[in-house]
């Protein structure tokens, strides 16, 4: 991202892998079967990209994901930000994106999504991502969604009600007819506090007192230390 012009730069990382939702569902992702050598790496990415000069939010009690929606917020409402580009895959991070201003890059597929992008991707609005996420689940987060809602049926209810509160409990005031309608409309009907609670999960935080100025982002260049940590990871 530097090497393509990113003048400030900022990396989230979940240095502690648990976070506050475990606590409200706890079949949420934790780091049980996660690779020792793997974890083991976190801290020495830390150590790498602060020495390299690169602003790093070690997350503990929130996630990486809580970082960026944070971080990003606060930079779109700097004026002399001309673009926020948030660089992950997660399909969470699509709640933050904003017109073209902040905008999604998945680094692997070289795909930017703006708004649009995400309309065309999911069906509805940034605005809607965690209640679709409520609805389908997450398996990478864990937690299963409702039975019977799949991308298509939830991307079409919630393009025309937006969130979960809005969905009348009679499907026929849908005026949208996805498969097994009524079904859909009896699992809502019962399950309505999960979905709630599905929803909460799948919301960043961004009132995370983590960027105060966008000044502090800027890139300028590695710190003395990174020559020393280079040579001895050159060594190992």
């Amino acid at each position: 991202m530097i090497k393509g012009g990113a003048t400030h730069i900022g990396v989230a990382t979940d240095h502690v892998i648990e976070s506050f939702r475990n606590g409200l569902w706890p079949d949420y992702k934790t780091s049980e079967g996660v690779e020792p050598d793997l974890l083991a790496q976190f801290p020495l990415l830390e150590d790498v990209l602060s020495a390299a000069g690169i602003v790093v939010w070690p997350m503990v009690e929130f996630e990486a994901d809580d970082a960026l929606a944070a971080a990003a917020a606060a930079a779109a409402r700097d004026e002399r930000v001309e673009r926020v580009i948030i660089c992950t895959p997660d399909k969470d991070l699509a709640q933050c994106v904003h017109g073209t201003r902040i905008v999604q890059l998945n680094r692997r597929t070289r795909v930017t999504l703006d708004e649009a992008g995400v309309i065309r991707k999911f069906g509805v609005s940034p605005a809607s991502i965690p209640d679709y996420l409520a609805l389908v689940g997450d398996s990478a987060d864990g937690y299963p969604g409702l039975p019977g809602w799949g991308a298509k049926s939830s991307a079409a209810v919630l393009a025309k009600f937006v969130d979960l509160e809005s969905i009348p409990l009679d499907s026929r005031d849908w005026h949208v007819n996805p498969p097994k309608a009524s079904a859909l409309a009896d699992t809502l009907s019962r399950e309505r506090e999960r979905a709630l609670l599905f929803r909460t999960l799948a919301t960043l935080r961004t009132d995370i007192a983590l960027l105060e100025d966008v000044d502090h982002l800027q890139w300028k260049g590695p710190t003395p230390a990174f020559a020393a940590l280079a040579a001895r990871l050159d060594a190992a």
